[in-house]
Protein backbone atom coordinates (compact mmCIF):
# COMPACT_ATOMS: atom_id res chain seq x y z
CA UNK A 1 0.00 0.00 0.00
CA UNK A 2 2.79 2.40 0.94
CA UNK A 3 4.58 1.86 -2.39
CA UNK A 4 1.33 2.49 -4.30
CA UNK A 5 0.86 5.87 -2.62
CA UNK A 6 4.56 6.81 -2.70
CA UNK A 7 6.22 5.03 -5.65
CA UNK A 8 9.51 6.91 -5.06
CA UNK A 9 9.89 5.67 -1.46
CA UNK A 10 12.66 3.13 -2.15
CA UNK A 11 15.77 3.74 -0.02
CA UNK A 12 14.08 6.59 1.89
CA UNK A 13 13.55 4.79 5.20
CA UNK A 14 15.68 2.24 7.00
CA UNK A 15 14.58 -1.01 8.59
CA UNK A 16 16.77 -0.42 11.63
CA UNK A 17 18.25 2.66 13.30
CA UNK A 18 21.11 3.13 15.76
CA UNK A 19 20.69 5.79 18.43
CA UNK A 20 23.94 5.26 20.33
CA UNK A 21 24.39 9.04 20.54
CA UNK A 22 21.50 9.29 23.03
CA UNK A 23 23.48 7.80 25.94
CA UNK A 24 20.31 6.37 27.51
CA UNK A 25 20.38 4.18 30.59
CA UNK A 26 19.64 0.47 30.13
CA UNK A 27 16.08 0.98 31.40
CA UNK A 28 14.15 3.86 29.81
CA UNK A 29 10.58 4.74 28.85
CA UNK A 30 9.06 6.39 25.78
CA UNK A 31 9.23 9.85 27.34
CA UNK A 32 12.97 9.43 28.07
CA UNK A 33 13.51 8.31 24.46
CA UNK A 34 11.54 11.25 23.04
CA UNK A 35 13.32 13.84 25.18
CA UNK A 36 16.73 12.38 24.28
CA UNK A 37 15.88 12.40 20.56
CA UNK A 38 14.73 16.02 20.60
CA UNK A 39 17.86 17.07 22.54
CA UNK A 40 19.97 15.36 19.90
CA UNK A 41 17.79 16.36 16.91
CA UNK A 42 20.68 16.97 14.51
CA UNK A 43 22.09 13.46 15.03
CA UNK A 44 18.58 11.97 14.90
CA UNK A 45 17.83 13.59 11.53
CA UNK A 46 21.21 12.47 10.18
CA UNK A 47 20.35 8.90 11.22
CA UNK A 48 16.89 9.14 9.60
CA UNK A 49 18.32 10.27 6.27
CA UNK A 50 18.16 13.30 4.03
CA UNK A 51 15.23 15.62 3.32
CA UNK A 52 13.58 15.39 6.76
CA UNK A 53 12.36 18.63 8.32
CA UNK A 54 11.32 18.69 11.97
CA UNK A 55 7.76 19.96 12.53
CA UNK A 56 7.24 19.28 16.23
CA UNK A 57 7.13 16.97 19.20
CA UNK A 58 3.95 15.92 20.99
CA UNK A 59 2.13 17.30 17.93
CA UNK A 60 -1.54 17.63 18.87
CA UNK A 61 -4.30 16.36 16.61
CA UNK A 62 -7.94 16.45 17.63
CA UNK A 63 -10.41 13.75 16.66
CA UNK A 64 -13.94 14.17 17.93
CA UNK A 65 -13.72 15.39 21.50
CA UNK A 66 -10.31 13.83 22.10
CA UNK A 67 -6.80 15.18 21.83
CA UNK A 68 -4.05 12.87 20.61
CA UNK A 69 -0.33 13.58 20.56
CA UNK A 70 2.05 12.36 17.87
CA UNK A 71 5.47 11.79 19.44
CA UNK A 72 7.45 13.38 16.60
CA UNK A 73 6.25 14.94 13.36
CA UNK A 74 8.47 15.58 10.34
CA UNK A 75 7.98 16.69 6.77
CA UNK A 76 9.85 14.88 4.00
CA UNK A 77 10.78 17.24 1.16
CA UNK A 78 11.34 14.67 -1.58
CA UNK A 79 8.18 12.67 -0.82
CA UNK A 80 6.23 15.87 -0.08
CA UNK A 81 4.40 14.43 2.88
CA UNK A 82 4.16 14.51 6.65
CA UNK A 83 5.91 11.70 8.53
CA UNK A 84 4.53 10.80 11.95
CA UNK A 85 6.93 8.91 14.20
CA UNK A 86 5.53 7.00 17.13
CA UNK A 87 8.11 5.84 19.67
CA UNK A 88 7.81 2.59 21.59
CA UNK A 89 10.18 1.65 24.40
CA UNK A 90 9.30 -2.02 23.97
CA UNK A 91 8.72 -4.54 21.18
CA UNK A 92 6.24 -4.05 18.34
CA UNK A 93 2.65 -5.03 19.15
CA UNK A 94 -0.10 -5.30 16.52
CA UNK A 95 -2.28 -2.82 18.38
CA UNK A 96 0.26 -0.08 17.68
CA UNK A 97 -1.02 -0.03 14.08
CA UNK A 98 -4.43 1.27 15.17
CA UNK A 99 -2.82 4.19 16.97
CA UNK A 100 -0.59 5.25 14.07
CA UNK A 101 -3.45 4.76 11.57
CA UNK A 102 -5.61 7.18 13.56
CA UNK A 103 -2.78 9.74 13.58
CA UNK A 104 -2.26 9.43 9.81
CA UNK A 105 -5.96 9.85 9.09
CA UNK A 106 -6.10 12.94 11.31
CA UNK A 107 -3.03 14.41 9.61
CA UNK A 108 -4.41 13.75 6.13
CA UNK A 109 -7.86 15.16 6.89
CA UNK A 110 -6.93 18.11 9.05
CA UNK A 111 -3.26 19.06 8.63
CA UNK A 112 -1.81 18.21 5.22
CA UNK A 113 -2.16 20.64 2.36
CA UNK A 114 -3.99 19.71 -0.85
CA UNK A 115 -0.75 19.66 -2.86
CA UNK A 116 0.94 17.21 -0.46
CA UNK A 117 0.95 13.42 -0.61
CA UNK A 118 -0.68 11.19 2.03
CA UNK A 119 1.15 11.04 5.34
CA UNK A 120 3.45 8.19 6.34
CA UNK A 121 3.73 6.63 9.77
CA UNK A 122 6.81 5.08 11.31
CA UNK A 123 6.62 2.98 14.44
CA UNK A 124 10.05 2.96 16.06
CA UNK A 125 10.12 -0.03 18.37
CA UNK A 126 12.90 -1.41 20.51
CA UNK A 127 12.40 -4.82 18.93
CA UNK A 128 10.20 -6.47 16.33
CA UNK A 129 9.36 -9.97 15.20
CA UNK A 130 9.38 -9.84 11.40
CA UNK A 131 6.64 -12.45 11.10
CA UNK A 132 4.33 -10.54 13.49
CA UNK A 133 5.01 -7.36 11.49
CA UNK A 134 4.28 -9.15 8.21
CA UNK A 135 0.99 -10.58 9.48
CA UNK A 136 -0.05 -7.25 10.97
CA UNK A 137 0.70 -5.23 7.83
CA UNK A 138 -0.68 -7.77 5.34
CA UNK A 139 -4.20 -6.30 5.47
CA UNK A 140 -3.30 -2.85 6.70
CA UNK A 141 -4.29 -0.07 4.32
CA UNK A 142 -2.31 2.55 6.22
CA UNK A 143 1.08 3.68 4.82
CA UNK A 144 3.07 2.57 7.84
CA UNK A 145 6.57 1.24 8.40
CA UNK A 146 7.81 -0.59 11.45
CA UNK A 147 11.48 -0.07 12.25
CA UNK A 148 13.54 -1.09 15.21
CA UNK A 149 16.25 0.84 16.96
CA UNK A 150 19.24 0.20 19.16
CA UNK A 151 20.53 2.64 21.71
CA UNK A 152 23.98 1.05 21.75
CA UNK A 153 26.16 -0.47 19.07
CA UNK A 154 26.71 -4.20 19.42
CA UNK A 155 29.89 -5.30 21.20
CA UNK A 156 32.99 -5.02 19.01
CA UNK A 157 33.72 -8.77 19.37
CA UNK A 158 30.22 -9.65 18.15
CA UNK A 159 30.64 -7.35 15.14
CA UNK A 160 34.01 -8.92 14.32
CA UNK A 161 32.54 -12.42 14.58
CA UNK A 162 29.67 -11.45 12.24
CA UNK A 163 32.12 -9.95 9.73
CA UNK A 164 34.19 -13.14 9.80
CA UNK A 165 31.01 -15.16 9.19
CA UNK A 166 30.08 -12.96 6.24
CA UNK A 167 33.50 -12.61 4.63
CA UNK A 168 35.15 -15.81 5.84
CA UNK A 169 38.05 -16.20 8.24
CA UNK A 170 40.46 -14.35 5.99
CA UNK A 171 38.60 -11.05 6.48
CA UNK A 172 37.45 -10.94 2.85
CA UNK A 173 40.96 -10.96 1.33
Amino acid sequence: MLREIHPNINNTFKDSYIFDFLNLQESFNENDLQKALTRQMKEFILELGKDFLFVGEEYKVQVGNYDFYIDLLFYHRALQCLVAIELKADRFKPEHIGQISLYLEALDRDVKNDNENPSIGILLCKDKDKEVVEYTLSRCMSPTLIAEYQTKLPDKKILQRKLHQIFGNDGGK
